[in-house]
């Protein structure tokens, strides 16, 4: 697992890159809409169920964001306090979509951001709960050091 130190540096890259994205002044998919839709459309063509679109994707791709962040901040936060990584992915998220509400016209703030922010900072942070458990498990069955 990473250590403490290396997931603090993770998260101070990570915090401004989910800032950059969540407060530009226009959607960040504003010109990918239409490739992904003509994608969306050949992928429906090869047998892909239609439900399968656009908004799926959008949301897919708000949980995928978050997971670094719930991982990172468990990680941070230790076994005992590994939720706290959900905690922080919906108290970010309620602030980007606030901040959104109140300072860009151009984007639009939802819940359904903020539910897939979480769900992806969830699973980060669960994620890094097994492993932190497998790693203790792991070190316990090491035979003591002596000298």
């Amino acid at each position: 697992m990473l250590p403490r130190r290396v997931a603090i540096w993770g998260l101070c890259a990570c915090v401004p890159v989910l800032g950059l994205i969540a407060f530009w002044p226009v959607p960040v998919d504003r010109g990918a809409a239409n490739n992904l839709n003509r994608w969306l459309r050949q992928l429906h063509r090869w047998g892909v169920p239609p439900w399968f679109d656009y908004g799926v994707v959008e949301f897919s791709s708000n949980v995928v964001l978050f997971a670094p962040l719930g991982a990172l901040v468990a990680i941070i936060l230790g076994l005992r306090h590994w939720w706290g990584g959900a905690v922080a992915g919906f108290m970010l998220s309620v602030v980007i979509e606030l901040g959104q509400m109140a300072f860009l016209p151009a984007r639009f703030p939802s819940a359904a951001d903020v539910a897939a922010n979480t769900i992806g900072a969830m699973a980060g942070a669960l994620a890094a709960r097994l492993f932190m458990v497998r790693r203790e498990a792991v070190r316990s069955r090491r035979p003591p050091r002596t000298l």
